[in-house]
């Protein structure tokens, strides 16, 4: 079936601009819409399931459109803005002329696309993301609950256990020469105490989320892979046969070396660090995990580190972890040395 129109879309957080091609190469039509449940509405009304619709990935301002159009089964492609550069280098830069080169772009099937997941695995991504902001968060309230300890010059042999339950009770003890101390204090616990619950209730999400999923039972079984893991890996990655094979999957995520060639000869230098900044996050914090409990990373692990440093080994072993992960998504195997004990403990959480 043919397109009837190209049509580029230039997200803003208050108005889209929209600039619709047909099969010539010529605008039809220009207009604005404004950036909310009545615009897009009003906008979805003029398209078929006959056109073509991209826009750029700005913020989490495409979402809302990207996700009505999509249950509307209208084709619509999310455009990477960093390789879209076409529009970086206009020399005339307003909103309708990113509109009009997004529409002759698509036309001429030009669009460094985005990968966009299902929708089911966008709520997952949405709800790790979630998870991981409110732990932040409370990273930055007890920070600053050590903090006002430490300006009082208070000392405890609880410093290391300071938020567990008899640490809480302690801090709640506390006497200050300032009332404002004191106050301060009271309001910390009690933000902190609101966290906490928020942080149960989004884990009994993602445990409901990863009993549904058999990708993330495979991934249970690597050494380093928590459940909140596992879960996020696969909202991040989405479907594997997406990557051909493991290069593409350590390169996505940035763990692959750069290198640049002169000659014949090819040089390689620290990782690219160009790609999902999440997945490499993870993987190096899997990485620290592993390497204490598994022999096999471990003995990896030891071998570059004796050659190149703790940092290099460890996100090497990372990158090895990524590979081992291709391979098990793209077999649907469990990892082979994987700790019975350990992996058991993990599917009965998911299960109770």
């Amino acid at each position: 079936m043919s397109t009837r129109y190209y049509v580029g879309v230039d997200i803003g957080k208050k108005k889209c601009n929209v600039a619709m091609m047909n099969q010539s190469g010529l605008i039809d039509d220009e207009f604005a819409f404004s950036n909310n449940h009545e615009g897009i509405e009003w906008f979805s009304k003029k398209l078929s399931m006959d056109d073509r619709v991209v826009m750029e990935s700005t913020g989490s301002f495409w979402t809302n459109l990207y996700n009505h159009l999509d249950s509307k089964h209208i084709p619509v492609i999310l455009a990477n803005p960093l390789k879209t550069k076409a529009i970086a280098w206009a020399r005339i830069k307003s909103d309708e002329v990113d509109a009009r080169i997004l529409a002759h772009l698509l036309r001429s099937d030009l669009i460094a696309e985005s990968y966009v997941p299902p929708y089911n695995l966008r709520e997952i991504r949405a709800l790790i993301r979630h998870r991981l902001s409110i732990v932040k968060i409370r990273t930055m309230v007890k920070n600053k609950i050590h903090s006002l300890i430490d300006k009082n010059g208070i000392e405890t042999e609880l410093e290391n256990n300071i938020f567990s339950k008899r640490g809480i009770d302690w801090l709640k003890s506390l006497q200050f020469q300032s009332s404002l101390d004191r106050l301060m204090l009271d309001n910390y616990l009690e933000h902190l105490e609101s966290l906490q619950h928020q942080i149960k209730t989004v884990d009994q999400e993602i445990l409901l989320k990863a009993s549904e999923d058999e990708d993330v039972r495979l991934l249970l079984s690597l050494t380093g892979v928590s459940i909140y893991t596992a879960l996020l890996l696969k909202s991040e990655i989405g479907d594997i046969k997406r990557f051909p094979n493991y290069k593409k999957l350590v390169s996505w995520a940035g763990l692959a070396p750069s290198m640049h060639q002169s000659g014949s000869v090819e040089y390689y230098g620290s990782i690219t660090k160009q790609g999902s900044k999440m997945i490499r996050w993870i993987m190096v914090e899997s990485a620290r995990v592993a390497v204490n409990h598994d022999p096999r990373l471990k003995s990896f692990y030891e071998r570059i580190k004796y050659r190149r440093g703790d940092q290099k080994a460890i996100v090497a072993t990372a990158s090895k972890m990524l590979k081992i992960i291709w391979t098990m998504l793209s077999r649907s195997e469990s990892y082979e040395s994987r700790n019975e004990k350990s992996y058991e403990k993990k599917l009965n959480l998911i299960d109770e």
